[in-house]
Formats: C-alpha cells, structure tokens, sequence
C-alpha cells in the first residue's frame, strides 16, 4: 500500500489513475454490457478521491474520473468529431469535480460510522446531480446514465417503474460506496453493510409490491430497417428498399408498420409521388405506416426531423416534429462560437428546427402510439409525458449509421428498454441501420434484435398494457429527493463550520488557582 501511494504521489500518476478509474464503469453498457460490473467499477474511483492529500486535489481527480468516464462512454464519436470529441470530455468531466471533492469530505480519513453512513446517501445524491446537469439536452442529453447499464436485469427495471432510472443510478453509486467502506474503512462496516442490505430490501418490496402492466390485448407492428445504402441517390435507393421491405409485409394482418429515422429524404408536400406511393403500401398491407421524413420543409423554413403517419389516403395529418436535436449532428450549439466544429469534424452544417409538442397518434381500432425521433430515447421526461398523455405504445425512429461499427448501436437500442419499463408501456426502437428492437411493458425483450448487418422487415406481436406505473404518476422524484438531501447536507455543515468558528474565537479563560489547593479541590 505504501509503494501504491509513493506512485500516486506524482501528480501525472495519479491523474492517469483517475482517468482510467472513470473509464471503468463504461463495461457495464452494451457493447460488453457487462451489468454486474456497474455495482463495483466506481471503487477504484471513490478509493482514489478519498486519499487525496486534500480538496483541491480530490476534485481534481472527479474531473480526471469525469473526464475518462465521458471519453469511454463516447469514444465512437471520434471519427466524428476528432479533437472536438476530447474537449467535450473534458468540459463534461469538470461536472464531477465537486463529487469527488465531496468522496473525500464523507470518506477521507478516519472517517467515522455516522459519516459513512451519512455517505450512502449524501454520495449518491451527488452524482445523481451530476447525472441531471449533464442531461440537459445542450450538454448532450443523458446517454450513459449509470442506472441505464440495468437494462437487461429483471429486478432493477421493476424499480426503474418505480424511481425511473434515477434510483437504479441512486442505488448502484449506494453499492458501489459500501463495497468501498468495506474496503477500505474497516471501523464503519456496521452502516455499509446495513446499506447493502438496504438495497437488497428495496429491490425486494419494488419486486413484490411495484403494480404490474395489465395485459391486454396484442397488436401486431411491422419494423422495416433497410440495411446501410449510401453513395449518389442513396435517398431515392433507399425508400426503394424500404418499398420492397414493406410489400413483403402484405397479408400479416398489422396494425402499424415503422421506418426508421429519415427513412424519407424528401418533404412529402413537394413528392406527392412518394406520398401516393406509400399510400399504395398502406393499401396493400393494411396498416398505417409512420415514416420519418428528413428534408427542407415546404411550409416553413427550414429543415425538420419529422415522424409523419401515412395511411390508405395518404399522409393522415398526424405530425410530430423532433423536439430535442443532437448537439453538433444535428445543430451546432452558439455556433457564432464553435462553427470551428464544422471544419474538423462532421458536426451540422445547417441547424436543424425544433418542434415546440409532443403528439400521441391513433391509428386505427382505438391504438395509439407516442413517436419519438433518435435520441430522444434517452430522456425519460419524454416517454412519461407520452404515457401520461395516453400512448399505448411508444415509438423511436432512429439511425446510427455513421457509427455502425460501434458500440453505439446497442447502447441506443438498450434505453427502450428502460423506457417500457418505467412508463409500463411497450416499445418499439425501429432503425435504418440497425439495431432495431422491442420490448414489452415490462423491459423484457420480444422477438430478436435487428442487427447492422440486416437489411430485412420483420413482424413483433406486442401485448397492449393498460394502468400507470409510480413512475408516470410521480415523476423524478428521487432527483428531487436527492436534491433535498444534499440541500440537508450543505445546510448541516454551514452550520457545524460556524460553530467551529465560534468556539475557535471564543476567549480560554485560564483557571483561578486559590492560595490553599487546586482548582478541582478548592481549600484542599
């Protein structure tokens, strides 16, 4: 241990440390998806924070943490965005500085059993606030959430219904922290196994009393991902593909068939050709169809991300516009600033527009579905509203065709998992590109996953669920709880500084001696 310390004592040393501790718990995510690992990866991390030789250092090695967190989280983006991808790490990774200098306030020392306890909640809320800063869309919305590397796990997307995935993140940097304490505090193993077993109990009683969806009955969704059709007219090749996808979709007796993100390349308005097109489709098959239509709109200026729904008549009227875009492939945030980003990488060349509402469509027999456009997958805010409006089945057009060789495909298709299971409402994740995927009310996967490499159409029977989840009822309460907590927390402190600050100044009055004995025996 001496040896591990003399070499964390250089200052470079030890920021490599740091980096490489937060780039851990990246193996929790899909594509290792490595679940389990998420309940220990941040030891290292805290470990480190907590012997820094002071504040300034410990939150130095949050933003080194933060910093290599980020970078491995969004390592695809480099072909991308090059040295842009580093700076972005390295802006987002200052968030954790704070966290770490609180790992030592809590941790640091001979810390004792009322702090480590006081830790298990006061630790998770903080990075809780890191995680809801950083998920403001202009930051770059929240992809990587700790709590989302449980999408795979029963028992934790039955406490997402509950919490959402913030008590899933809550409760793993909870873990994470006793398994520290038990580490390295061996005076405080009292509290960090009670906060063990504390979450064991939790996710007991989520198990047994969460409410369950009420199955209902099934509908029937056609998921159309045409493969990666790139070079001259891809756009024109690439709704030929999608037409001949969806022609061998006839007689299967759907009730809605999904394209992917900018399945269509052109403004309806200005194509009625496509449009009569995939009326005829919607004929043939059956179903109403909802595409995605990226392209220069010819009612307004400028160009829009679109899920529009089509049906045997044409284009029905139901519209919804993306509301929340990717920073930089989508828009360049304070571009008079970073318009540089354009020239060395692929960030937007033009702003796209905004839609200002979300929209719950019917589609026929009293069905009706909740679309959302790429990453507006990752916002949790979104799918609850969609549920609470009445959508029966969420939907997410997506493409990640620029990073097909990635972990960025699975890492997209894994969060509709976590979304059905907090809204207790299925999904449907449809790409170009793969992967594409679905999953019932309860986060479980139906049916297989579209991989990049298919280029085929493919049937889901998908049970319709009926009732609200705590989630959908009570919103982020545990952002706000954790809030409140560090709030608590700031407060208890502030008040203990002044009162150490006024014992220090307080006047030591020496003791009166008497002529005849001590002062503790007067006269003797």
């Amino acid at each position: 241990m001496k040896t591990l310390g003399h070499w964390l004592a250089s200052p470079w040393r030890r920021s490599a440390a740091a980096v490489l501790a937060g780039a851990l718990p990246v193996l929790a995510f899909p594509g290792p998806a490595l679940w389990w690992w998420a309940w220990v990866a941040l030891v290292p991390w805290l470990l480190l924070a907590r012997t820094a030789p002071g504040g300034k250092r410990a939150a130095y090695d949050g933003w080194c943490g933060g910093f290599g967190f980020m970078l491995a989280m969004h390592h695809w983006l480099l072909p991308n965005l090059h040295v842009f991808t580093f700076v972005i790490a390295a802006l987002l990774g200052a968030l954790w500085a704070p966290w770490g200098w609180l790992v030592r306030r809590m941790l640091g020392g001979a810390a004792s059993a009322g702090r480590v306890a006081a830790a298990l909640v006061v630790l998770p809320s903080g990075w809780l606030a890191v995680e809801l800063v950083r998920s403001w869309e202009g930051l770059g919305g929240p992809w990587g959430v700790l709590g989302a590397s449980q999408w795979q796990v029963a028992p934790a997307l039955r406490l997402a219904s509950v919490g959402g995935v913030w008590l899933l993140s809550f409760l793993v940097v909870a873990v994470n922290v006793a398994v520290a304490v038990l580490v390295a505090v061996r005076r405080a193993r009292v509290p960090a196994l009670a906060g063990l077993l504390a979450t064991a109990a939790a996710t007991c009683a989520a198990w047994v009393w969460a409410p369950r969806p009420d199955d209902g009955e099934r509908v029937a969704v056609g998921v159309v991902q045409p493969g990666v059709v790139a070079g001259a007219d891809s756009a024109e090749r690439r709704f030929d593909r999608e037409e001949e996808l969806t022609r061998g979709l006839a007689g299967r007796d759907l009730d809605l068939i999904v394209w992917g993100e900018s399945s269509v390349g052109f403004d309806l308005d200005d194509r009625p050709d496509l449009s009569r097109r995939l009326a005829a489709l919607s004929r043939e098959t059956g179903a109403d169809i909802l595409v995605n239509v990226d392209a220069r709109r010819s009612d307004k200026p400028g160009i829009y991300k679109s899920s529009v729904l089509v049906g045997p008549d044409g284009p029905t009227g139901d519209r919804y516009d993306k509301m929340r875009l990717v920073p930089f492939g989508e828009y360049v945030p304070a571009r008079s600033l970073l318009g540089w980003a354009t020239s060395v990488g692929e960030a937007a060349g033009e702003d796209r527009r905004r839609g200002d509402r979300q929209v719950v469509m019917d589609v026929g027999d009293g069905l009706r579905i909740g679309p959302m456009v790429c990453f507006e997958s990752a916002f949790p805010d979104m799918s609850r509203r969609l549920a609470a409006d009445g959508a029966e089945v969420l939907l997410a057009q997506s493409s990640t065709s620029t990073f097909q060789h990635t972990w960025a495909p699975e890492q997209h298709a894994s969060l509709a998992a976590l979304r059905a299971a907090e809204t207790g409402r299925p999904m449907v994740h449809s790409t170009l590109t793969g992967v594409s995927a679905v999953y019932d009310a309860n986060g479980t996967r139906v049916g297989s996953w579209l991989g990049t490499d298919a280029s085929e159409s493919r049937v889901y029977d998908i049970p319709v669920t009926h009732g609200t989840t705590p989630y959908v009822r009570f919103g982020d309460w545990t952002l706000h709880a954790s809030l409140l907590v560090l709030a608590a927390w700031g407060v208890g402190e502030g008040v203990r500084t002044v009162r150490l600050r006024r014992n220090a100044r307080a006047p030591r009055v020496p003791p009166a001696h008497t002529a005849h004995g001590s002062p503790a025996r007067p006269g003797r």
